[in-house]
């Protein structure tokens, strides 16, 4: 069976990252990553983004160049938590 990619209705991908993201996953993006600056004052490494849960919200920092996520995760990029949206 042959699957045909020009009727599908997968969600836009940029650079790996989809284009809609959900709000609250952003938000508590960007508290996890504030709470690490917070508790970090003096950064040693910066992370490339946030791997988050998409039911629970809990989230870490990561810092790899090619993170591995469990299905039930997306990636946050750092370009997107540091955005003023």
């Amino acid at each position: 069976m042959s699957y045909s990619l020009k009727n599908s209705t997968f969600p836009k991908v940029t650079k790996g990252v989809p284009e809609l993201l959900d709000p609250n996953l952003l938000k508590s993006a960007r508290e996890i990553y504030q709470t690490y600056c917070h508790f970090h004052v003096k950064l040693t490494r910066t992370p490339i983004g946030v791997a988050i849960d998409k039911t629970t919200f809990r989230g870490q920092l990561l810092f790899t160049k090619k993170p591995i996520l469990l299905p039930w995760e997306n990636f946050i990029p750092m370009t997107q938590i540091e955005s003023d949206n």
